[in-house]
């Protein structure tokens, strides 16, 4: 949303804004980690997933307040899960899985990550590079600074048939 404002494309933000609301006529409520804006991005891209076909296991379980923004969970949940599901929609529906798990524990904010892919990634999989084309490309650079805003660590591994993400973050005295 914010490169179509930058860019003044009122009509793309206007579209995207339609999509999106055709997209979450109806969210599950699929999750109750204890944390509100967690809960709101996680029911609305799981509903998304189910959506898909795709089979979601989520466990999450976290504090009421985290000391990381809302902006900065929004970016690190929605652009892993957006990428989870479009790698699992590529795939035939009976094989497309999507595994979540997220805890606070020792002061440390913890997500696992897991979804299907193919069983020989292309040299881009492999390598994490977008083919996409356009304003593509930067959600996985985003989540990488937002992780790095807080001292944290991200690590993004490809083996046959699955793709896996895992988020390290300090949150200090929690």
């Amino acid at each position: 949303m914010k490169t179509k404002l930058s860019l003044g494309d009122m009509e793309g933000m206007s579209a995207y804004l339609d999509q999106l609301e055709v997209e979450l006529d109806r969210v599950d409520t699929l999750v109750k980690s204890g944390n509100l804006m967690t809960d709101a991005i996680l029911n609305s891209k799981l509903t998304l997933a189910r959506r898909s076909c795709i089979q979601v296991n989520c466990k999450a379980r976290l504090p009421e307040q985290l000391p990381i923004e809302d902006v900065d969970l929004c970016v690190i949940l929605g652009n892993l899960l957006d990428n989870a599901i479009e790698a699992c929609q590529k795939l035939k529906e009976s094989s497309r899985t999507l595994r979540l798990y997220m805890a606070v524990n020792k002061g440390q904010f913890y997500l696992s990550l897991q979804n299907s892919a193919p069983e020989e990634p292309d040299f881009n999989a492999r390598n994490y590079i977008t083919s996409k084309r356009g304003n593509h490309g930067l959600g996985m650079k985003r989540v990488k600074a937002a992780v790095d805003k807080y001292h944290g660590y991200l690590n993004l591994a490809n083996e046959p048939g699955i793709f896996a993400a895992e988020v390290t973050m300090p949150l200090g005295q929690m």
